[in-house]
């Protein structure tokens, strides 16, 4: 595995696998997990997710289920940005497909200076800063 710069690695309270596999429904790529039981750790479900990585489509996105005490993912004054991570069109069916089970905060739409962007926080909690700029549209 190979990642070029900052990569997410979310902490989800026993929902990391539907988490990956909702961003691969929407973003595309592999999905590798490993268990708790596949890495001999006791200290959660046997089935929670240890480690698991979704990587092409774009992006690489890394997360796992917490082990009893530790703390999940929240996050507030956060948003992961996708600005001219793909093509228009690429991008404004990421917006969308995560919109029909998320939470739509500013529609992505044209600004005044002609780029155009929009926010959506995802299913599980993550909110995405998606958009491109004007001249992608050429």
């Amino acid at each position: 595995m190979t990642v070029n710069g900052p990569a997410p690695y979310f902490q989800f309270d026993g929902t990391a696998l539907q988490a990956l596999g909702r961003w691969q429904d929407v973003f595309g790529g592999e999905l590798r997990i490993a268990t708790f039981a596949d890495f001999s750790r006791t200290d959660g479900p046997a089935d929670a997710v240890a480690h698991g990585e979704l990587t092409g489509g774009g992006i690489t996105l890394f997360a796992a289920d917490i082990a009893a005490g530790e703390t999940s993912f929240s996050a507030t004054g956060l948003s992961f940005s996708l600005l001219g991570a793909a093509e228009p069109e690429v991008l404004r069916g990421w917006f969308d497909d995560l919109a029909s089970d998320g939470t739509v905060v500013d529609a992505l739409q044209e600004r005044p200076w002609g780029d155009w962007d929009g926010t959506v926080r995802d299913v599980s909690g993550v909110t995405w800063l998606i958009g491109f700029e004007a001249a992608a549209l050429s």
